[in-house]
């Protein structure tokens, strides 16, 4: 679907014109949606507002990394959103020229339809937004949905830490590296983002950047949140991991502990067991009355000391 927004000279706003209308000399400027388009609406790209074929190419193909590009007539910016809810980040593009802009999207974006409904519901009372303008309220919501993700992995990433549910070991470590997956994935949208911006905000092509320059900092600052963000989940994932771990090697070597204890209280009973346990015939114990009583008191005090010396030891504390 193509929808179109066209502010005229005399202050007009018309909604859901042809693509021809563009072309009329009353046209002050346009927001043109190409809203999952199909393949013949995506031939307009070419046909009617003759894009560069690479620019053409890097919004209709593969998942591209965020970028801008500059060309002739227009800037070519590639971006990344993420729905809320999931983690699957889907394509945004824009064609920035003097008086329009073009966004294209494969999926339905809920920040362009925002932004689309507030310049439909705002353009009677004001009508002075621009292509930067939509350019910054795009970016502007695009990264204020990232920001929910990462409050919910730091609950999700409390929750493991706290284990109130008392989950074994086994579930906890696979959460944590489902959740460390996580962080990697919103990394590599994150990351390219601010480098996009840091590129616009430096860039000496984009004069409306510069005109609202606070405003697209204030985004790259953002950003530069979010990479804080991500990079404390990451370490607090590796601490959770190395206390869990710590935890678990600390048991083993307790259980490790008490089994060698009655191990070592067990082998010299065991001794003397086999030792009278031996059919020679000429065994001088064996024909003692009180032989059978002595042996097992023996090996009661044997064993009673043991004990007593591995309790003094700390050994079961």
């Amino acid at each position: 679907m193509i929808r179109t927004l066209i502010v005229t000279t005399n202050g007009r706003l018309e909604t859901d014109a042809s693509l021809t209308r563009l072309n009329d000399p009353d046209i002050d400027r346009y927001w043109v949606d190409f809203n999952q388009p199909t393949e013949a609406e995506i031939l307009q790209l070419e046909t009617f507002f003759h894009f560069h074929p690479l620019a053409i190419e890097d919004s209709v193909k593969t998942l591209e990394r965020p970028k801008l590009d500059y060309y002739d007539q227009f800037f070519f910016i590639a971006t990344h959103a993420i729905e809320k809810g999931h983690l699957d980040k889907h394509e945004i593009d824009m064609f920035l020229g003097d008086n329009f802009i073009v966004t294209f999207h494969k999926k339905a974006t809920t920040e362009i339809n925002n932004v689309w409904q507030r310049i439909e519901n705002t353009a009677d009372r004001e009508q002075r937004w621009d292509e930067y303008y939509i350019v910054y309220e795009i970016l502007d919501k695009m990264v204020d949905n990232y920001f929910p993700l990462l409050y919910e992995i730091e609950d999700h990433l409390n929750k493991i830490d706290e284990n109130t549910d008392e989950e074994p070991m086994q579930v906890l470590m696979e959460q944590l590296f489902d959740t460390r997956k996580d962080l990697l994935n919103i990394r590599q949208t994150i990351n390219p983002m601010r480098d996009l911006l840091y590129r616009m905000l430096n860039s000496t092509h984009l004069p409306g950047v510069h005109e609202r320059r606070e405003y697209f900092a204030d985004i790259h600052d953002h950003l530069l949140k979010l990479t804080d963000m991500i990079q404390s989940n990451r370490e607090m994932t590796a601490d959770i991991r190395d206390s869990h771990l710590s935890v678990n090697s600390f048991q083993q070597n307790r259980t490790m502990m008490v089994l060698t204890v009655i191990t070592v209280i067990f082998s010299p009973l065991t001794f003397i067991a086999g030792v009278y346990g031996m059919n020679f015939q000429y065994m001088p114990e064996l024909t003692w009355d009180y032989g059978y009583f002595i042996i097992l008191g023996l090996m009661l005090i044997v064993g009673a000391g043991l004990f007593i010396w591995f309790r003094k030891k700390g050994w079961f504390d």
